[in-house]
């Protein structure tokens, strides 16, 4: 079946390297962004690179690449008696993303959102070893990883490479910018912390400049003119927190200026917060057309200049550009080249596999009572297939092999077959790149590890249509816990299960409250409360650092 599922992508390597290994993929992130698999090796390995790499050697090698949600959520739940496990990644601490926006305008300190992975580690009595270095390639072949450190300037071989028994690849995705030129050299992102550092900095930099002497009027306000590009969680969240940071703290002390300020976001789709209820989308529109926030909504961004931002009204068809001091580029997030490549090396599985299981007759054609042989298997593993048979209130699964114009059919050749699980793949949409998925998904990686004796002994997935037998576990299936939209001047939107819907300044105190009791430790719980506490008292930070 073509799927986006990094699951369909391990078949052709399982097929290729049945000998020396043995692959599971488990679960992805998005339609790009992070995932996690464990690959378990069956061939005879040699001794690590690294004199360190291995305690016990009776003990499974597991290699951790990544300290995001995924990473993070995985090394608090795993069992690690029977393993070891070693950690890499370029940054020695979690941040929590969430309040990245935050952290732009000094809202929240950039410490206060982070937790050091040696911390974690420690937690664990010394038994997860971490490797401050980047992951430059994977060498699924012969179950190596091949690191670099991102340190310079000290003596020492900045290259190694590991060997691994299982490997957890969770090293997120990187910004999005569909190749629109000028945005990598000339817009800010807000992916990392040093991102949200970078905004901060900027931000200060804009007022100061605009309050020089010698400037013109037009000359402030192009170096006052905020762009947000992309009308998600995140831009809507930043364009908010910019909003507050100039009426409750800029404007008192940059006075001369302050009817010159003007925050632009620019989305292509028709309404900002596109993934949340209307209704939620509605209120954040008028509250900000209210706070005098522009939201230009079916435009798309042609270039991206030092000093101006060229658009096209996508309705019209006209194009504008558009004086900027400061533009924040969020419009989503795509794939690592070290995914890209290692997805290319395990391979695309085509739904060959699947037709051939079910078609027993060998008579290249499927009937109806083929297909309910193994259909059950196909929507355990393949979860989009139910969810598309929910979403189109179809009452059967053989609903599936009717022809183009609706008609039922007794039995479907391979095309039919691939055409019509394809189509269900096209209508929809991958899991949110979110942290609570990635959370999630290391929670149920770790869950599975924990239990993989039991289920090597018991499967209790899906059958393999590649070989015999059925896979170990079930597939993962992401339980949505709801999210939040702060909007600013103390309100927010919320979108929790059940369609329930709530907007306003008792929700800005539900995000308070649910946001501190997610940080990683009590540390990091501390430190974000008094930061709010402070800003309610003091205001915000207006300092370059």
């Amino acid at each position: 079946m073509r799927t986006s599922s990094f699951f369909s992508k391990a078949s052709g390597f399982l097929r290729s390297h049945a000998s020396s290994s043995k692959l599971l993929v488990l679960l992805s992130l998005s339609s790009a962004g992070s995932f996690v698999a464990y690959s378990d090796s069956q061939a005879e390995t040699s001794t690590p690179n690294l004199d360190l790499a291995q305690k016990d050697p009776k003990k499974k090698r597991i290699v951790v690449l990544g300290t995001g949600w995924a990473g993070t959520s995985f090394l608090k739940d795993l069992d690690i008696s029977s393993c070891d496990v070693q950690v890499v990644s370029p940054r020695n601490y979690f941040a929590f993303t969430p309040l990245l926006p935050s952290v732009t305008c000094g809202t929240v300190e950039a410490r206060s959102i982070v937790e050091p992975v040696r911390n974690i580690v420690k937690k664990r009595n010394g038994e997860i070893r971490f490797w401050e270095a980047e992951c430059l390639k994977i060498d699924a072949a012969n179950n190596r990883v091949m690191c670099r450190s991102n340190i310079e300037n000290l003596v020492g071989n900045r290259e190694f490479s590991l060997e691994y028994d299982y490997l957890v690849v969770a090293v997120g995705a990187q910004v999005n910018t569909f190749n629109t030129p000028g945005v990598k050299e000339n817009c800010y992102f807000l992916k990392e912390v040093e991102d949200a550092q970078k905004i901060r900095a900027g931000v200060i930099d804009c007022f100061e400049k605009a309050v020089l002497p010698g400037l013109s009027e037009e000359e402030r306000r192009t170096n006052l003119h905020f762009v947000i590009v992309g009308g998600g969680p995140t831009g809507v969240e930043f364009a908010a927190e910019l909003h507050d940071f100039f009426q409750e703290d800029l404007v008192k002390l940059y006075p001369m200026v302050k009817d010159l300020v003007k925050i632009t976001m620019v989305q292509s789709g028709d309404h900002i917060l596109n993934m949340f209820d209307e209704r939620i989308s509605s209120f954040a529109e008028r509250k900000f057309q209210r706070d005098g926030i522009e939201v230009l909504t079916g435009c798309r961004v042609l270039d991206v200049s030092e000093k101006a931002i060229t658009m096209k009204n996508k309705a019209k068809g006209e194009t504008s550009s558009v004086p900027h001091g400061l533009v924040v580029w969020s419009t989503g997030v795509g794939p690592r080249p070290l995914v890209r490549d290692f997805m290319e090396q395990i391979g695309q599985e085509d739904i060959s596999a699947i037709f051939k299981a079910a078609d027993k007759d060998n008579s290249g054609t499927l009937t109806v009572k083929e297909f309910q042989d193994v259909i059950e298997d196909i929507v355990i593993r393949y979860p989009q297939v139910d969810l598309y048979l929910k979403s189109k209130h179809l009452m059967d699964v053989t609903d599936l092999l009717r022809d183009p114009e609706g008609r039922e059919r007794d039995e479907v050749d391979i095309e039919g077959f691939k055409l019509a699980l394809s189509h269900v793949d096209s209508q929809m949409k991958s899991l949110p790149a979110t942290a609570q998925v990635a959370a999630q998904q290391g929670a149920y990686l770790s869950h599975c590890f924990n239990r993989m004796e039991q289920c090597a002994e018991n499967p209790e997935g899906p059958r393999r249509f590649r070989s015999t037998g059925r896979h170990a576990f079930r597939p993962f299936q992401y339980k949505h816990f709801g999210q939040f939209a702060p909007l600013g001047g103390e309100q927010a939107a919320a979108e929790l299960p059940g369609d329930w819907v709530s907007m306003g300044h008792s929700t800005q105190w539900l995000w308070y409250s649910v946001y501190a009791s997610k940080q990683v430790s009590w540390r990091t719980r501390v430190l974000v409360v008094s930061d709010w506490t402070r800003r309610f008292i003091f205001g915000r930070d207006s300092s370059r650092i």
